[in-house]
């Protein structure tokens, strides 16, 4: 189908909002219900009389903090990043405007019942307030917030938006937009994520595996760095949630309150899916074929907004929905329409809901609203009960079809047939194994002996696969260790890379069968002796962590290809692949090719990983730049690539030779529930998005060496700490 675009040149501005005396006058009274005590660490305690007024108290403590994130995330669901990133972002926009409908949201307030229309209000109230009370703050695009903004946003996870395995090539097949770059979103999906094997981990530990006899929870997210801000957020009404929030939400994503707590991994659980649409076109009119019948393709107009330079690009667009769900692209001259569940009333109440739970029934209960679309949930409490659940919201489909590619959208037989009851999805209760590890992998290998039979569960329940982070999480926790909230910290920071396990016994063997006569055994002879005498652990000083991860970054290169040519998906199965079909004088080529790329770059091979693998802190934007002429900090961490637990994911910027930590550990909690909650946190570097701020670093060593520091959460403990207390818009 071509498209005929019009493109329209307008002026780059943003309006700002004049708020009316009656409004202003609500507010007021409203920040006197509410108390914002920062403590030592600048990290805040908002205390409010009614849930809506700790919720308006929170809202306004992010846009202190970070309101260009706030405003950004919102743009994002919005499709209108490219007005803000510029032409880049246009493929993103236009798939969100085709799954995020803001006139559902919009019906999702009309109908909310009024106590939770009043959070909903209070949302946006506390961002209108921070504007209102700080004029010198501008948002790109948004300078007033509506209630209905949060039920575009509902679930608070970086990687919540399903497409189905759609490529950035189908997206463009059917809405050709030249000179257009294609999509971020797609490109890094969770497909190409399972590749760079990033991710998060949830553990948590049953009385019977605790010195102490509490259950002890893990929360461990792997984000792009400050994607989320550590608060406590407390009311009269039962509200009293301590963890990280996503900018621009108003509930703990992953946290704790004083009865349980609650840690989230991406899940590659199978929630949306794609159909292929037979299309007929009579005259003007577009159809498409459906149980024999032919049916109206519905046409929609939208308009795609792009920066340029000091302009704004107008690009008016027809895009297209059959009953399954918006068309997104064509493959094969097949049209590809998806059905998914990214936004939704419920996702948001539950997101909201399990904040206040009392314990792990409470939790199964909010957890039966089934709305969580794209999350895994580890759980603990103070009842010593720990669960796990793989994914939550899951279509009953028809077995028969394979439901990882698109699938025949003429037939009925394709349907989704409700939803799954919670017990028949893949969970773990109260495991006799008393541990539970979730690294964004397997479900059937998640508790030792008590992990679930994957012959008990159709395939698309779980398309995860055992990767090098669970494999030694597996070697930490499978066994009779008890363990105590500070060894379950320093588990969480174990360095040891797995994959080396598998990957360096075939380069020794094939540099021991090497030819005496052969060049390369007398150049790789020291490379080689560092290898073998390295324990396999990564360090700042460890030379044979740099040349080790140089080798494997070139090694890894082969997986896409092999993964396509042995069928194959499970990532332990695939680096064994690699080292077995690697042929023996490539992986010493490409060894000696990474001496002589480390020789070339910094002078010699025998540079340590810390002088390489650096976090720098310059701007606090959402953009953040990093310079080898500024200070920054040697880091010890790894790749979760790797295996590494405490992923720490790095780049060069630009003509740097230093690499910059860019995401893995964020957020990381340690919490033991026992009478009276026991926690330690620990965010990147520090709480402050302002250079100017103490706490703009402050936490960056602690992060870097595992050390996490004390959480004040009872109100007493935050009276020892205080470091400013202010009602909003003082």
């Amino acid at each position: 189908m071509k498209q005929l675009l019009l493109f329209v040149l307008l002026p780059l501005f943003s309006f700002s909002q004049n708020f009316t005396k009656e409004q202003m006058a609500a507010w007021q009274q409203q920040a006197h219900r509410v108390t914002i005590i920062r403590d030592t660490w600048g990290i805040p305690h908002i205390y409010g009389k009614t849930d809506a007024d700790a919720v308006f108290g929170l809202m306004y403590s992010e846009c202190e903090e970070n309101f260009e994130r706030v405003e950004r995330n919102y743009l994002e669901v919005m499709g209108r990043l490219a007005e803000v990133d510029g032409i880049n972002k246009v493929y993103d926009d236009l798939q969100m405007q085709l799954i995020y409908d803001s006139a559902e949201a919009k019906k999702d307030y009309a109908n909310s019942p009024d106590w939770f229309r009043k959070i909903l209000n209070a949302f946006a109230d506390g961002v209108n307030y921070y504007l209102a009370t700080h004029t010198n703050v501008h948002g790109y695009m948004l300078n007033h917030f509506e209630p209905w903004f949060a039920l575009m946003y509902t679930d608070g996870s970086i990687s919540a938006t399903e497409t189905g395995g759609l490529t950035t090539q189908d997206v463009k097949n059917l809405y050709p937009l030249k000179d257009i770059p294609g999509a971020a979103m797609l490109e890094n999906d969770k497909l190409i994520n399972r590749e760079r094997l990033s991710g998060s981990n949830g553990f948590a530990f049953a009385p019977s595996r605790t010195e102490s006899g509490n259950a002890i929870l893990y929360i461990n997210p792997h984000v792009t760095f400050y994607f989320r801000t550590e608060v406590q957020v407390v009311s009269e009404e039962g509200l009293n949630a301590y963890g990280a929030v996503t900018w621009g939400q108003f509930f703990v994503y992953q946290g704790f309150n004083e009865h349980c707590g609650w840690m989230h991994t991406s899940s590659y659980a199978d929630v949306a899916d794609l159909y292929k649409e037979k299309i007929i076109q009579k005259g003007d009119s577009v159809y498409y074929e459906y149980d024999k019948q032919l049916r109206p393709v519905r046409k929609k107009q939208i308009i795609i907004r792009y920066k340029k330079e000091d302009s704004v690009i107008q690009m008016p667009l027809t895009v297209y929905y059959t009953h399954h769900g918006p068309v997104m692209g064509s493959r094969d001259g097949k049209w590809l329409s998806l059905k998914e569940h990214n936004r939704s009333y419920a996702a948001l109440l539950q997101s909201w809901s399990r904040t206040k739970a009392g314990g792990f029934e409470e939790f199964k209960k909010i957890m039966g609203l089934r709305s969580n679309n794209s999350n895994n949930t580890v759980f603990a409490d103070d009842k010593g009960n720990i669960a796990y659940w793989h994914g939550n919201f899951m279509p009953i489909r028809d077995t028969s079809y394979n439901w990882s590619l698109p699938v025949d959208g003429s037939t009925p037989a394709t349907e989704w047939k409700g939803l799954h009851a919670l017990d028949a999805t893949i969970h773990i209760y109260k495991p006799v194994s008393g541990f539970i590890q979730n690294c964004n992998s397997t479900p059937f290998t998640a508790s030792g002996k008590s992990s679930p039979n994957k012959k008990d569960y159709p395939s698309y329940m779980s398309g995860d696969v055992q990767n090098p982070r669970a494999l030694n999480a597996i070697r930490l926790f499978d066994n009779d260790k008890k363990f105590t909230i500070d060894k379950v910290i320093a588990a969480g920071y174990d360095h040891y890379l797995s994959v080396f396990a598998i990957l360096l016994p075939s380069l020794f063997d094939a540099y021991k069968k090497l030819d005496e006569n052969d060049s390369s055994k007398k150049q790789l002879a020291e490379p080689i002796r560092v290898l073998q005498s390295w324990d396999k652990y990564s360090s700042e000083n460890s030379v044979a962590t740099t040349l080790a991860v140089f080798w494997g970054n070139q090694m890894v290169l082969k997986l896409a290809r092999l993964r396509e040519d042995e069928n194959e998906n499970d990532q332990i199965e695939l680096f064994k692949l690699l080292a077995k079909k690697t042929p023996a004088k490539e992986q010493l080529e490409i060894l000696l090719s990474s001496v002589k790329m480390l020789e070339s770059k910094y002078g010699t091979w025998k540079i340590a990983w810390g002088e390489i693998n650096r976090f720098q802190r310059n701007t606090g934007k959402a953009k953040e730049t990093f310079s080898d002429d500024l200070p920054s900090f040697a880091v010890g961490l790894a790749s979760a690539r790797w295996g590494c637990l405490p992923a720490f994911e790095n780049r060069p910027y630009y003509n740097s030779k230093k690499q910059y930590g860019l995401s893995g550990n964020s957020f990381i909690a340690a919490v033991e529930f026992g009478k009276k909650v026991k926690a330690k946190t620990i965010v990147t570097g520090g709480q402050s998005s302002d250079p100017s701020s103490k706490h703009f670093t402050d936490q960056a060593s602690m992060y870097i060496n595992g050390q996490l520091k004390d959480v004040f959460f009872y109100k007493e403990d935050v009276m020892l700490h205080v470091e400013k207390q202010y009602h909003p818009g003082e």
